[in-house]
C-alpha cells in the first residue's frame, strides 16, 4: 500500500520556489530544502524527483504564476500608457520592499545558470517570448484606441519595455532607490506619446 503523503504539494512548491529564489540553484543543497520544506529527503525524491527536478518544477511554478498575474493585470488595464507606468510603479515597490533584495527569480536563474545550461537558456528564451508578445499585445490595444500611434514599431518598444522592466529589478536589487525609478519610469514612458 503506498504511503499516504503528509504534506501539500503546492503549498511545498512554493516554499521551494521562494527558497531557491532566495539562494540560487547551486547555494541550496538537499539538507536546505529538507530544512526549510519540513519534510523528509524521501519525500522530496519520491514526490519531486532530485534538487534539479524540484528547481525545474519549482521555477515553472514561478513563470505560470507570473504569466497569469501579468495577463489578468493587463486586461484590468483601461488605458495602455497608465497600466505600463501601474507595471513598472509596482515592480519598484515590490523591490523596495523586499528586504531580502532577491529581484526577480528568472534574471537570477539567466545569471546564475544560463551560460553553462542549453536547456536552461531555451527556458529562459521561451519565457522572454511570451512577455515580449504579451507586450506587444497590450501596446496594440493602444493602437486599437487611439491611445497610442499607429506609425510606433511595436515589436522595438515591446523589446525596450521588456528590456527596461527586467533592468528596474536588476538596479532595485543592488540600489532601491525609488525616486530615481521612477524618474526613469517618467523618462520611458514618453516613448508611447
Amino acid at each position: 500500500m503506498p504511503r499516504v503523503k503528509k504534506f501539500n504539494e503546492e503549498e511545498t512548491l512554493n516554499k521551494a520556489m521562494c527558497l531557491f529564489w532566495k539562494n540560487g540553484f547551486h547555494a541550496t543543497s538537499m539538507q536546505d530544502l529538507v530544512a526549510y520544506l519540513g519534510i523528509n529527503r524521501a519525500s522530496i525524491y519520491d514526490t519531486y524527483g532530485g534538487k534539479k527536478e524540484l528547481f525545474d518544477k519549482a521555477f515553472a511554478h514561478y513563470r505560470n504564476k507570473n504569466r497569469i498575474q501579468l495577463t489578468s493585470f493587463f486586461k484590468q488595464q483601461k488605458s495602455v500608457k497608465e497600466g505600463f507606468r501601474k507595471l513598472f510603479e509596482q515592480g519598484i515597490s515590490e523591490a523596495v520592499c523586499d528586504s531580502e533584495h532577491k529581484g526577480c527569480f528568472v534574471i537570477n536563474v539567466a545569471t546564475e545558470l544560463v551560460p553553462n545550461d542549453e536547456e536552461m537558456l531555451s527556458v529562459i528564451q521561451e519565457n522572454k517570448a511570451f512577455m515580449l508578445a504579451t507586450f506587444k499585445d497590450f501596446l496594440q490595444s493602444g493602437v486599437d484606441s487611439g491611445e497610442i500611434s499607429p506609425i510606433k514599431d511595436l515589436t522595438n518598444l515591446a523589446s525596450v519595455l521588456h528590456t527596461f522592466f527586467n533592468g528596474i529589478k536588476v538596479v532595485s536589487k543592488t540600489d532601491p532607490q525609488e525616486k530615481e525609478l521612477i524618474t526613469s519610469v517618467d523618462t520611458v514612458l514618453t516613448l508611447l506619446d
